[in-house]
């Protein structure tokens, strides 16, 4: 998988990438990840890449130029055009089902807005999607684009020991994970659940499963309706 960012503060996003798990999977050539700074694509002298909305109002608008520039000049390297996102609170909220979509994915080109936004010609022209991190803003894009590089490129082949690593994880398969306990075997009086000390896989899976349905039904009932909707379909179709 390859990831380029179009962003005004690509140290930043790099900082991020280099680190941990993605630093690993990018020395490995599992993923590549690749910072473009918009404001190199400008042909102002002064590097500008802003200026003032028509019809009025506050604030500042993202000229298209710049960042259309960026994206010919990814298209042009890779001899291929990229899946466009523009990272925005008006996009659909992202989901691990989206990273999921997302990390099958070759080539991703991530836009990260500033100031007001992008020139909505820019969006039209080449924007395949639009994602939030949430409901609420942030002064730019780049670390709701660090959380879709980071929940999709986990993902790949090769960048976490197994599949197992994230197919149990909260969100994967519908709801959200089971409690996790470690060494020491009571801690401050309070022991591990027995059944996670007896080594029988089956009764495990079940009390784990178990838990993450009542974790669910508690925390997120909406999550939870879905799942025993889904469940109860497969079941008919048997």
């Amino acid at each position: 998988m390859r990831i380029d960012i179009a962003t005004l503060f690509p140290d930043m996003c790099m900082t991020v990438l280099n680190e941990s798990i993605l630093g690993r999977a990018v020395k490995a050539g599992k993923v590549e990840f690749n910072c473009h700074q918009i404001r190199d694509y400008t042909l102002d002298k002064h590097r500008r890449v802003d200026d003032n909305p028509y019809g009025g109002g506050m604030g500042m608008v993202m000229q298209a130029d710049p960042v259309y520039r960026c994206w010919e000049a990814v298209c042009e390297k890779m001899g291929a055009k990229p899946h466009v996102i523009y990272m925005s609170p008006k996009g659909k909220v992202f989901t691990q089902q989206k990273a999921v979509e997302l990390s099958k994915m070759e080539n991703i080109f991530i836009i990260c807005g500033h100031y007001e936004g992008l020139d909505q010609r820019l969006i039209d022209s080449i924007v395949d999607e639009e994602l939030s991190a949430g409901d609420y803003v942030l002064t730019g894009g780049e670390l709701p684009a660090l959380i879709v590089c980071d929940a999709a490129a986990r993902m790949c082949e090769g960048v976490l020991s197994s599949a197992e690593c994230f197919e149990e994880e909260s969100h994967y398969g519908g709801l959200l994970e089971y409690p996790h306990y470690t060494r020491p075997e009571v801690w401050h009086d309070m022991p591990v659940p027995p059944v996670l000390l007896t080594g029988h896989h089956k009764n495990i899976a079940a009390y784990r499963h178990e838990q993450a349905l009542k974790i669910t039904a508690e925390r997120r009932p909406d999550m939870y309706d879905k799942y025993m909707q889904n469940h109860n379909d497969e079941q008919k179709k048997k």
